[in-house]
């Protein structure tokens, strides 16, 4: 039997229906994707309107104090230094070739700066929205050392009068280490690793959501 006109209309309706309800949410699944390229603000305002969502980020002051504090002692720069230290022993009335005690040391070390964020209180934060002030500790350095596998005895010279000093080696290693943490200082590592611990600590901050970060 043919189709009349009538039964055509009303088959064409649910399908026309069909249609709209199809497309209706295949755009609201195109929002996310969409608005990521429009800020997180934006992003949440159109969620809001066509998901009835948000997004929500933990931005609270202990939240930002714990993730700070995880970083704990953050060595961010490591100065090294290979150098001759001498170190001697002389009379003032004898010449050294009788009772001199003269040692060179061959001096590999390094100095290591950073800053300790475990330091961080509630009182250096301050969180306002999605901005933040931190008063960072100062950077200073965590460790000074040599290194004893590559630190060695280059030359030793004692007058025929006297025995070898005991005491002058560990003397010489003890000015070697006070030369490489004032080589270190001089050479700007705290600066350096203020600067690094900021970069650190900005990027960290962006990623729980915060937009302005400032350092005082």
């Amino acid at each position: 039997m043919p189709t009349t006109l009538s039964e055509k209309r009303s088959s064409a309706v649910p399908a026309l229906i069909l249609g709209v309800i199809v497309g209706l949410l295949a755009a609201l699944l195109a929002v996310p994707a969409v608005v990521r390229h429009v800020g997180a603000s934006m992003r949440n305002r159109i969620s809001m309107a066509f998901l009835g969502r948000h997004d929500t980020i933990d931005v609270s002051q202990p939240t930002v104090i714990a993730s700070i504090q995880r970083l704990a002692r953050l060595e961010s720069v490591v100065y090294t230094m290979d150098k001759v230290v001498e170190g001697d022993r002389t009379n003032e009335y004898l010449p050294d070739i009788l009772t001199g005690d003269k040692l060179l040391l061959i001096v590999h070390g390094q100095a290591v700066a950073g800053v300790d964020l475990s330091k961080v209180q509630a009182s250096n934060v301050q969180i306002d929205g999605h901005s933040v002030t931190i008063a960072m500790p100062a950077a200073e350095l965590l460790s000074v050392s040599l290194d004893n596998s590559k630190t060695r005895v280059f030359s030793r010279i004692t007058g025929l009068l006297v025995p070898t000093d005991p005491n002058l080696e560990s003397e010489v290693r003890e000015k070697a280490e006070g030369g490489l943490r004032q080589s270190a200082l001089d050479s700007g590592i705290l600066t350096t690793a203020e600067g690094n611990a900021r970069a650190t600590l900005t990027t960290m901050l962006h990623s729980l959501g915060f937009q302005q970060i400032t350092f005082r």
